[in-house]
Formats: C-alpha cells, structure tokens, sequence
C-alpha cells in the first residue's frame, strides 16, 4: 500500500514538472515569434527646388473712368452702349447746351468791352485800373466758358469698353456717373507678398497666369507696379502685375493664379508616401531609419511645395537619411524593423 502511495506521489510530481515545463516552453515561444515591423525604404535627397509662389486675385480693369458731368444738367445725347469699345477722346455724351450758348454770347460782349478799355487807354481816355479789371472778368468768364463746355460735351479719357449705363437722354444728371469706361487692355492684378520676397521682385519682373474657366492653360503678365511700403499688419507688400489680354479672352472679375518664380533653392526632397500626418493637429512627420540598430525615429518636419509625387522638406531630414514609405502603420518612435528586401 505504501508502495503505490509512493509511486502516485511520484507520478504527480513528474506530472507537475511537465506541466510546468511546458507552460515555460510556451511562454519562450510567444517572446521568439514576436513580429518585427516590416518597413520599405527610400533615401532623402537634396536638390535645386524652384521657389514659385502662388498668389490668388480677381482681375481688375488697368484703369476705370466713371464719366460725368460737375453740374446737374440735362442729357441730350448717348452716343454709346454697354458694351462699346471707345477710343481716346471719343465724344460718348452731349449734354443740353443751352447755359453755354448764354454763356458764350456773354463772353463776346466781355471780350468787346476789354478791347475798348485797352483802345482808351492808348490814346488816353482810360485807366489802368479799368483795364485790369476787364481783363480779370474776361479771364474768369473764359475759364467758365471752357469749364461749361468741357460738362457739355463728354469725351472718354481712355482707349476701352463701356461697362455701366446709369441714364438715358432725356434724364437729369445726379449723382451716378452716366458711363463707366474701362481699359481692358491690359487688365491687371493686385497681390500681396510676403516681405521676405521683397528684393526679388522687381518691375518688369515676368510671371504667368491661370484662370479656372481655362484650366491649366498659362497667360503671360509683367510686374507693372511695387508698392513702395510694408503693411506692418501682414508683413506683405503689395505689387500689380498687368496681363496684356490681346485676344480678349480674359475679363474684369474673373478669378486669377498669379505665378512668381524667385529662383531656387537647396532642399531635401521625399516621397510623398513618407510624409506622415499627426492624428488631431496639422503636423507631419517623417520616419528616418537608422542602420547602426535598424530602429526608427519620428522625425518632425516642416514642408515646402509639392512637386509631383515628392515633397520639400525644409526641416527634420538630412540629404542621404534613408527614410521609411511603407508600413508606418505599426511604427512609434524608436520602433526596431525589418527592412523589406528588394526581390
């Protein structure tokens, strides 16, 4: 009886032991086949990148007359519609002459009457004094005169096309012009720069241009004008650039990309598949791979322009770094990889 006792006792301690020996063997193969991140790489590379800065703008007539008159009279004539083209010096609006036939008769008589004080006072038979006087009335009447008929006769002061038409003959003038002309030929744009660019633009400077209705077709402008300010506010500057529209395609309010080369640059560039977005903020990051230990570090970066399917870097990669493009999913920072080989 003792015997089997023992032989049980036995029994249940070789049991033990096995079972502890295999929950010890199983423990040590979950450490063994832990997967290793496998990551593909790509290297960094530094290059002459084009420093082009994209600004938006709406196009804007290169200059706009509102036509008018600066006394209250009434319209005899129209000679234009909306939609006109117009030459310089153009007579587009006649208005009543009937103050200046008055006014031109009453001129005569004022020119008459200064001529016969300046006749006396040759042979003697007048004063100085009345002749300054004439002389000064006439002069002030001359200059009504040409100021009247100036507000009756209206002429355009520029080459362009008539936008706006407030009145008809027939109405009294007031305080809405009775024709805006525009030059449209160039048209221009207006953007503002950041003050870092200032001393790389220049007039003259030359830039193209795109408008959504013509998809990615380019138009040829010219800095035409650089504001000679900073706006303390934005620290931008503000330069004109004119678009010499010789086929008329382009018009006044269309929605305008303007392009301004500054030359190039020295900068890291990578794969777009590198770039990393942080989950809940705008930062980016970059995973760099470390061949001395095959770990990763979460490189931060700041990024400059795309440039097909690559980014600019302009900090957080050096040239050369060998930088991870698939398999981030499963990366923290300082995470070991296995790099996948190319077959």
């Amino acid at each position: 009886m003792s015997h089997r006792i023992t032989n049980l006792a036995i029994l249940s301690v070789s049991t033990a032991l096995m079972l502890g020996s295999c929950s010890k063997s199983k423990n040590e193969q979950l450490v063994v086949v832990e997967e290793i991140p496998v990551v593909e790489l790509d290297v960094a590379h530094s290059t002459e990148v084009p420093r082009t800065g994209e600004y938006t703008a709406t196009v804007e007539a290169f200059k706009t007359n509102n036509i008018s008159s600066s006394t209250p009279n009434r319209i005899k004539s129209i000679k234009v519609d909306v939609g006109s083209k117009v030459s310089a010096g153009e007579v587009l609006v006649v208005l009543d002459d009937a103050s200046i036939e008055q006014l031109r008769v009453r001129l005569e008589n004022m020119e008459r009457e200064y001529n016969r004080a300046a006749k006396l006072l040759e042979i003697g038979g007048g004063t100085r004094q009345a002749v300054d006087n004439a002389r000064t009335e006439l002069e002030a009447a001359r200059r009504q005169y040409d100021n009247l008929k100036e507000n009756t006769i209206l002429t355009s002061p520029i080459s362009g096309v008539v936008t706006a038409r407030n009145y008809d003959p027939g109405d009294m003038t007031g305080n809405l012009p009775i024709l805006t002309v525009e030059q449209v030929k160039p048209l221009k744009v207006i953007v503002n720069i950041s003050e870092s660019e200032f001393t790389k633009v220049h007039e003259g400077m030359d830039v193209s241009l795109s408008f959504d209705v013509y998809g990615d077709e380019r138009f040829p402008g010219k800095v035409y004008l650089i504001h000679p300010t900073i706006d303390p506010a934005t620290r931008t500057f503000t330069v004109e650039v004119t678009i010499p529209n010789t086929d008329n395609r382009i018009l006044p309010g269309m929605f305008a990309r303007v392009y301004i080369n500054f030359g190039t640059s020295n900068h890291v560039v990578v794969s777009d598949r590198a770039v990393v977005k942080q989950s809940g903020s705008a930062n980016r990051y970059v995973y760099v791979f470390n061949p001395a230990d095959s770990t990763v570090s979460y490189n931060k970066v700041e990024l400059g322009q795309r440039i097909g399917d690559t980014y600019e870097l302009l900090s957080g990669v050096n040239d050369n770094d060998f930088i991870v493009i698939t398999g981030q999913t499963r990366l923290i920072d300082g995470s070991k990889v296995e790099v996948l080989k190319d077959k």
